[in-house]
Order: C-alpha cells, then sequence, then structure tokens
C-alpha cells in the first residue's frame, strides 16, 4: 500500500491506461505543462508527450466536440472541462451528440470516452466556479456520472470509465484534491454502478456521494454518542444507480436521509428519494429527508459559503428527527 492525494491518483489513473492503451490521450485547458489547474494530470506531458497530452483553447465546446469525434473515430479521449459550471458552453454536445450517439446509430457508433470535470464548495471560488450540478448530467439518457469520495475509489473508478465504451461525466470535488489514501500498488478496478457502505448501522441510512461522504461519516461519528447507529452508503456512481445496496440497507434501518451538496431543489436526492418512495415504501418507518445546499447561488464569502452547505450537524439535527 501507498498513500496519495486525491488528484495523485486521478493522475495515475489516467497513466496506467495510457500506458495499457495507446488510443487513450488527454485534451482541456492546460492540462499539459502545468497539470492542469488542480494538478491532477502533472507529469503525463513528461512521459506521454504533446500527441497525447494536449493543451486546447479556451472552448469548452470545441473540447467537448472534438473529444466526441474522437471517440467515435475509435480513440478513447479523456477530456476536461475546468469547472462544471462551465458545462453549459458545451451542452449541446453532451445533451444531443455525445449522450445520443449511440442511440441514433441503432449502436454501430460508440463514443468512448471520459469528461472530467469539477465542482463543488470550499475555495471561495465565487458562484460561477462552485456550484454542483450533477442533476444537469444524470438527467440525460445515454451517460453514466461518477462522484467518487476517496482517492482509492477515484483512481479504481477512473480507470473503469476510461475502460467503457460508453461517455462517462467523471466530476471531482475540488475539496478532495489534497485529501489523501491508502492504495494498493497493484492494478486494480472498481466497477461502475456499485455503492460502498462506509460505515455499517442499524438506525439510520444516510445515502450521499463525494465530498458529503465525509460530513456524513462526521455526522455518524457524532450520533453514536447519542445512541444512533447509522449506515453510510456512498454511491460512487450516480448513473447508473445501485439500488440494491439501498434496498437492502433500508429494509434493516427503515430510515433514509439522502445528503448531497447540490441545491436541494431538483436535485439527485429528489431522484433517490422517489425510487425508495416507489419501491421500499412498506420498508419505511419515516419520512425521507434530504439535507442539501440551500436554494441559493453559492456564497463569494468563506463562512456563508460554509453554512449553505450540508454540515454534520444539520445531519445530526435531522435524524433525531425521524429517530
Amino acid at each position: 500500500m501507498k498513500k496519495m492525494m486525491y488528484r495523485e491518483a486521478i493522475a495515475s489513473a489516467i497513466a496506467e491506461e495510457m500506458r495499457r492503451d495507446e488510443k487513450v490521450f488527454v485534451m482541456g485547458e492546460d492540462v499539459a505543462l502545468t497539470g492542469g489547474v488542480y494538478k491532477a494530470t502533472r507529469g503525463l506531458l513528461a512521459e506521454f508527450g504533446p500527441d497525447r497530452v494536449r493543451n486546447t483553447p479556451l472552448s469548452e465546446a470545441a473540447i467537448a466536440g472534438v473529444a466526441t469525434g474522437a471517440a467515435m473515430a475509435g480513440a478513447r479521449p479523456v477530456a476536461e472541462i475546468m469547472h462544471i459550471d462551465f458545462i453549459g458552453v458545451c451542452f449541446d454536445i453532451v445533451l444531443n451528440q455525445m449522450s445520443k450517439m449511440c442511440y441514433k446509430t441503432n449502436g454501430k457508433v460508440r463514443v468512448p470516452m471520459v469528461l472530467r470535470t469539477q465542482g463543488g464548495r470550499g475555495h471561495s471560488n465565487s458562484c460561477t466556479q462552485s456550484q454542483s450540478l450533477e442533476s444537469l448530467v444524470t438527467a440525460i439518457p445515454g451517460l453514466k456520472v461518477v462522484m467518487p469520495s476517496t482517492a482509492y475509489d477515484a483512481k479504481g473508478l477512473l480507470k473503469s470509465s476510461i475502460r467503457d465504451n460508453n461517455p462517462v461525466v467523471f466530476i471531482e470535488h475540488k475539496g478532495l484534491y489534497q485529501t489523501k489514501g491508502e492504495l494498493p500498488e497493484e492494478e486494480y478496478l472498481i466497477p461502475l454502478g456499485k455503492a460502498d457502505v462506509k460505515r455499517a448501522g442499524t438506525d439510520v441510512t444516510l445515502i450521499s456521494y463525494s465530498k458529503s461522504v465525509h460530513t456524513s461519516l462526521e455526522a455518524a461519528q457524532m450520533l453514536e454518542a447519542k445512541g444512533v447507529q447509522v449506515e453510510v452508503i456512498d454511491l460512487r456512481t450516480l448513473v447508473p444507480l445501485d439500488f440494491e445496496t439501498i434496498r437492502e440497507s433500508v429494509a434493516k434501518t427503515g430510515r433514509v436521509i439522502v445528503v448531497h451538496e447540490a441545491a436541494e431543489r431538483s436535485g439527485y436526492g429528489a431522484e433517490i428519494a422517489a425510487e425508495i418512495q416507489e419501491q421500499l415504501f412498506d420498508e419505511l418507518d419515516a419520512p425521507i429527508l434530504r439535507v442539501c445546499g440551500a436554494n441559493i447561488p453559492v456564497p463569494n464569502a468563506t463562512l456563508p459559503e460554509v453554512e449553505s452547505a450540508p454540515t454534520a450537524a444539520k445531519i445530526v439535527d435531522a435524524v433525531m428527527r425521524i429517530i
């Protein structure tokens, strides 16, 4: 085992897949010499050269369009959109080309590509560079959506995403890049569509993903002191959703709270809650609750930015309401 930062795990995953398959290449704004704005592609240019690690103009539409075309032609691009806030600039490509090409051609044309991007609060980056917009892409049929919470998961999931024959939107949280984890020396992959129970419990199920998993684990620790045993599910992959893991947990606890940093209104938590309500109603002993970001633009100032996101205290309060 070796200790590695989240951003280093991203770079390691890409490097391993580039060594394994010459069709894999990286493209995006400043991904080459500087290693990207968050240094998650650092070292790739030195090893693989400018033909496979390509800086692009400041044009998200061009990045998404070229990557989609390259994937259709047989390559496996790993394209970076610097912030998910900028996905609006290339949304037509994502919505109408990248996600639908396989369907439009009756499976004859595949788009094996990864669209890497970053989101989330934590750096006072302003309301236009701190958003959590995963529900924009989870709503698009034809896309897979991944949001890892740890360095270990990030590496294993990214390797699987690069090998997938369908387009994957891989969303990293900027507040996790410096976090560290233990990673095996040997190669490993984590299958898409498989959640992970980060903490076992019997009283309440917390369902989360990305950085909010850590907030949920903090809350679970606080609740243990109150005699409440909380199970924390890290979805890891939002699409496809591992509903079987959710089913098993809800059958045990009977109580569910969904936690995510995105705004509550129309957030992915609403989709999870709806599916649980439809499929597991008889297992529930209490209403499904959500602890999510406030329904406001992300504040620029540090304290309001933090307070507008889910906190361990907010989760504890929600749990105590349904116990």
